[in-house]
Order: structure tokens, then sequence, then C-alpha cells
């Protein structure tokens, strides 16, 4: 068993970065793939993954702090004042950081948080506040700042069979087949190996993304991945900083800084100029980054 565990926890350590380089290598098979599948493999992943993870979580659980206020707090005042901070040297620029501040925790955040040691239930918790309150709020923000018109329903097309559904589905198999519930509860590293292949797919979808692109100016793109880069560590920063008050470093760490960068992209690309999509495609890429060292500090803690 303990064999068993070091293997795992070796795995953990390169799996990431080696998801991420094999997922650029091979991207016009798996953009292929994705559109063979009509864009079901990552939303199926999600799906299996949270279903895993809330599987351990109670409802009764389930109780809105004080930390998610602040979260909540930063990422909506955050994200105008980094549009109007950087609207006067690049439009383009100023809309590309400010949805990379916007998006509202990815689902996957539960997983990788459990992995680090962060209280799952207070981050299922932010998982549904958040999302919800990113409904409400982004159609404002992306109306003045944007292009075109966005509404509530819109968004919450997009965030609900993927939040709502797994837990939904999770809390019925808890009550109706409790020894089932349990079992997938106590082997949740499972859903670790699936975020792997949905990380795969999601890097080859960006790569052939940025390899397609030709109406950006190499400046523009730099300048959009180093703000994506900036943002990412900040955002990771700041909530490991107010989860630490809280006594849950990773849980505030990995629901501000972990990002739902699927829809953070779709917003960019449907309401913003679409150039602008390239930052919250660059910060898939710094997120994972981010999250294969604290994987890799926290085992190596072990």
């Amino acid at each position: 068993m303990r064999l068993l565990e070091h293997l795992h926890r070796n795995v953990k350590t390169v799996a990431m970065p080696a998801a991420m380089v094999v997922g650029a290598l091979l991207c016009r098979p798996i953009s292929a793939l994705e559109a063979w599948t009509h864009q079901m493999i990552t939303p199926t992943l999600i799906f299996l993954m949270l279903f895993v993870t809330f599987c351990r979580v109670k409802p009764r659980q389930m109780k809105p702090s004080m930390l998610h206020v602040w979260l909540l707090l930063f990422q909506a005042v955050v994200c105008i004042g980094v549009y109007l901070l950087l609207l006067p040297l690049n439009d383009i620029v100023a809309q590309g950081a400010m949805i990379c501040v916007l998006a509202p925790v990815a689902m996957a955040a539960v997983v990788i948080g459990g992995m680090l040691g962060a209280n799952v239930a207070t981050m299922a918790t932010y998982s549904l506040l958040c999302n919800m309150a990113i409904a409400l709020l982004a159609p404002v923000i992306l109306t003045f700042t944007g292009t075109g018109m966005c509404t509530f329903t819109q968004i919450l097309a997009r965030i609900a069979p993927l939040l709502v559904m797994p837990f939904a589905a999770a809390q019925f198999c808890r009550f109706v087949f409790p020894k089932a519930a349990q079992w997938v509860g106590d082997h949740s590293q499972i859903s670790f190996y699936m975020w792997l292949a949905s990380l795969l797919v999601i890097i080859g979808r960006t790569t052939a993304f940025i390899i397609d692109l030709h109406d950006a100016s190499l400046s523009t793109e730099l300048w959009l991945a180093f703000a994506a880069l900036v943002i990412c560590l900040v955002q990771f920063k700041v909530g490991r900083m107010l989860g630490r008050r809280y006594g849950d470093p990773a849980a505030g760490g990995q629901s501000l800084g972990q990002k739902n960068t699927v829809l953070a992209v779709w917003m960019a690309q449907s309401f913003l100029n679409p150039i602008s999509s390239i930052a919250p495609t660059a910060y898939i890429v710094w997120q994972n980054f981010v999250n294969s060292y604290q994987i890799w500090r926290k085992d190596r803690g072990k």
C-alpha cells in the first residue's frame, strides 16, 4: 500500500507539466477529437471529477463564511480597477486582464484544493456562490466594457450544468447508495487522473487556438500573456493570505487563483475583442504551473 502511495505521489509531481507538454505537441489530433465529440470531452471529465469530490461533502457542511465574502469582493472590485488602470495604455490588454480577474473559480479547483489539504466543503460552498455571483455580475461588466450584450441566462447556461448537476447526482448517490458514495469518496484520487486528461485536452485546444490566431500583433500577445501571469500570481498570493486569516490558505489560494478559463475564453471571444482571449488562454498555462509547483511542494513536505 505504501508503494502505491509513493508511486502516486511521484506521478503527481511530474504529471501536470508532462500533460501540458503532451497536450501542446498533440494539439492537432486533440482538436480533431474534440470537434468529433462536439466538445464534450472536457465537460464530461469535469462532471465526473466534481461528482467524485462532492461524494465527500455533506450539505450541512456547506456554510458561507467571511472568507467567501472577501474573495468575492476582491474579484468584483479588482476586475474593474485593473480594467480602468490599463485602459489608457491598451484597451485589448485591459479587457484581457479584466476577464482574468472576473472569471469565476474553476470547477476543478475543488479537486486540486482537496489534494493541497483545503477544506473541501469550504471550497464547494465558494464554487457555488462564486459562479452564481459572477453570473449576475458579469453581464453588467461585459455590457459596459465589451462589444455586445451579455445576459444572465447566457452565462448561467454555461455554468449550471457543470455545477449543479454533479452536486445533485452526488447527494442522490449518498442518500440512495451510501456505500457506493463512500467508496467513491474514499478513492477521490481518481479525480486527479481525470483532471490530467482534461488538462491535456485543454492545453491541446489552447495551443491550436494560439497557432491559428493571426489577427494580433506579437507585442499585444506578449503583453496579454504577461498581464495574465502577473494577475495569476497575485490572485494565488492574495487568496492564500486571505485564507490564512481564516485557517485555510489552500482553500483561499485555489478559490481566487484557479479560474474557469474555458468560460473566461468564451466570454472574451463572445463579448469583448476576441484577441483579448489570449490572456485567459495564457492563464490556463500559468495556473497549472502554479498548481504543479504547489502539489510538488506539498508532496516534498510529506
